[in-house]
């Protein structure tokens, strides 16, 4: 008789923007630099064979994941997840920090950067919710199977704090760099199941 159900998570932030140092993107549909080939094929040599492909509908992620298949041998589908994409910046998008800094609105986004939304846009606690709903749905969908997640630092700070019950004020602590990998299994024993965090930020090499 098996066990319990294991569904692997593994976790990737796309490849660095191509932008301006210090841009926002947000949801801006930025290109990625997917020029670092060692960091590509070490980072593939460290991913499941057989797996569930997912991504955000931005370019940066598909086209990063596509690269990751590339070099693991093959390009297979890649499915797009909405709920999953980077925190709505709103009227920041595009700008940078420099461009923003006497800007009144940012001191007071700054007193709670967790809770405090960026105008026309959303908090990052508002992006934890809306992921972890994602997460579960996901989890619950491919349970049992190996899921590579090519996504945005801000969905893969909440799903770290949602294995760890971490508040978002405490998710913000988390360093999330590009092409670095994050492991999380859920284990589906009884009730909602349990989650174990297998490694977090690593990196490619």
């Amino acid at each position: 008789m098996g066990g319990p159900a294991v569904t692997r998570w593994w976790w990737v932030r796309h490849a660095p923007v191509i932008a301006t140092p210090g841009t926002i993107a947000g949801r801006l549909d930025l290109p990625a630099d997917l020029s670092d080939e060692a960091a590509f094929y070490a980072l593939a040599a460290r991913l499941p064979a057989a797996a569930v492909w997912l991504a955000t509908p931005l370019s940066r992620t598909r086209d990063t994941a596509r690269r990751l298949q590339a070099a693991m041998g093959g390009v297979g589908p890649v499915e797009a997840v909405p709920g999953l994409l980077e925190q709505d910046f709103g009227a920041w998008q595009g700008r940078t920090h420099g461009e923003l800094a006497d800007d009144p609105a940012v001191a007071g986004f700054w007193r709670d950067p967790a809770l405090n939304a960026p105008p026309g846009g959303e908090s990052f606690a508002d992006l934890a919710r809306r992921s972890a709903e994602a997460i579960r749905i996901l989890t619950s969908r491919h349970a049992g199977r190996d899921i590579v997640m090519v996504g945005h630092a801000g969905p893969i700070r909440a799903a770290i704090g949602l294995a760890l019950d971490l508040t978002p004020t405490r998710m913000l602590a988390l360093g999330v760099d590009c092409l670095h990998l994050t492991r999380l299994d859920h284990i589906a024993d009884g009730g909602d199941g349990f989650w174990r965090v297998g490694q977090v930020n690593a990196p490619p090499c």
